[in-house]
């Protein structure tokens, strides 16, 4: 089974670096092995990026693995540098707390808690180090370190060559190692999870496992995901693309998998779906004979969708997607979800009270069109619509019982330009 997972892993692409793999594979063999992953409290919400090895997590205890997530209460005090080229702003202790709750609560929907044979167990690094006094964590870790090794480590040498590098974020390596210590300790934690980037850390670990209890263990990274043009993945014109709903909502979620670009997609339902193996290749190939369809980009989209937000959140954001462009009913959405889909168009605003302008004033004013000219030629065309219904002339102005929960009016031009007005 486990032969199975390693080589399903490479098969998907998701295995950068390990230790000795005989040694790792004897290991899985053997029985359930527990490892881990560390999340840091760097912000109020993990990000698509973290669905990488979120993802690799939830495969390895579909195997049979007991997996130990790992929120830093602790490190996310302190800041790791890596891929970093300036030191991190330094949150307080009550906001850390609070987003450490947050992303437990995240992480808690991938894996599973209840099965007895291999429930995951959810840590926090505060627990075990509030209570060291700085002298103590010298003597009893900081010792077992060189700082020479310290130094080659790319996370800080790249600092040290962009201009040098705080104490703090210096030992950031040293914490980290020590959370694996702890872990082998208490749980019998055989593997860290982690992105390549966290090569370096991982190994300290390892390192202080052997000297401190002449154990071994073993370190598993896959790779960082980067876009085929280049460009960083999980990022937007708007910013990052969160696993919060209040920070990115399911529909913006759902229309950023959809709109993946045909040559990422089957990187993407490599990494990212759990279908067969002969399904997810049935995917890839439609990419390739009927990408018009656009079927792959779809189940994508569903399955993360689902995953991160469930079912219903998902087939809200389906029906929205749909329902903006004619083919399906806006009222049957969800207010909240037609205001996030909406939140993604081009907009304008319109005072409570005040009469109308017309359906082209108001296109004008969105600035989907550059002139008020250009919207007349739109209706003159038949291309103008108001809530999906065809506009039949220039001087058509909306009222207030075509607004949808009594704010919002959807414009189309053609088949694809929308943009939202809001009466506020």
């Amino acid at each position: 089974m486990t032969t199975a997972l390693v080589a399903d892993l490479e098969w998907r692409g998701l295995i950068a670096q390990t230790t000795d793999r005989d040694a790792l594979l004897k290991d899985l063999n053997a029985g359930p092995v527990a490892y881990y992953c560390g999340y840091d409290p760097t912000a109020p919400s993990l990000h698509v990026g973290n669905l990488v090895v979120l993802t690799v997590m939830r495969r390895f205890q579909l195997a049979g693995h007991k997996p130990i997530p790992l929120v830093g209460g602790a490190t996310g005090l302190v800041g790791d540098p890596s891929g970093r080229n300036e030191e991190r702003s330094l949150n307080d202790e009550s906001i850390v707390e609070e987003w450490v709750a947050r992303l437990r609560n995240q992480i808690s929907r991938f894996l599973d808690f209840d099965t007895p044979k291999n429930a995951a167990v959810m840590v926090n690094n505060l627990d075990w180090t509030k209570s060291m006094s700085a002298l103590e964590f010298l003597r009893d870790v900081g010792k077992h370190f060189s700082v020479n090794q310290m130094l080659a480590k790319d996370s800080v040498s790249s600092r040290l060559e962009a201009g040098g590098i705080s104490y703090t974020e210096f030992s950031y390596q040293v914490l980290q190692g020590y959370d694996f210590l702890e872990l082998y300790r208490r749980h019998n934690c055989k593997i860290q999870l982690g992105g390549s980037d966290q090569w370096g850390n991982i190994i300290a670990g390892l390192d202080l496992i052997r000297k401190v209890e002449q154990g071994s263990a073993h370190a598993f990274t896959v790779p960082l995901m980067t876009k085929s043009d280049g460009s960083k993945f999980g990022k937007t014109a708007s910013g990052a693309v969160w696993l919060d709903a209040e920070m990115t909502s399911p529909y913006a979620f759902y229309q950023y998998w959809l709109n993946t670009e045909d040559a990422d997609v089957p990187k993407f339902l490599k990494v990212f779906s759990f279908k067969e193996r002969s399904e997810i290749e049935r995917l890839i190939e439609t990419v390739e004979t009927n990408p018009g369809a656009r079927e792959a980009h779809r189940e994508l989209a569903r399955e993360l969708t689902t995953l991160v937000h469930g079912v219903k959140e998902c087939a809200q954001a389906e029906a929205a997607g749909k329902a903006l462009f004619g083919q399906g009913e806006l009222s049957e959405l969800e207010e909240k979800t037609l205001e996030a889909a909406l939140n993604q168009l081009p907009r304008t605003t319109v005072a409570r009270g005040e009469n109308f302008p017309t359906w082209v004033d108001l296109l004008a004013a969105t600035g989907v069109v550059d002139s008020k000219s250009a919207a007349r030629r739109i209706v003159k065309e038949g291309g103008a619509y108001l809530n999906n219904v065809k506009i039949a002339g220039e001087d058509f102005a909306p009222t207030s019982s075509d607004l949808i929960y009594g704010r919002f009016l959807i414009l189309r031009k053609g088949k694809r330009d929308l943009a939202a007005v809001e009466v506020i």
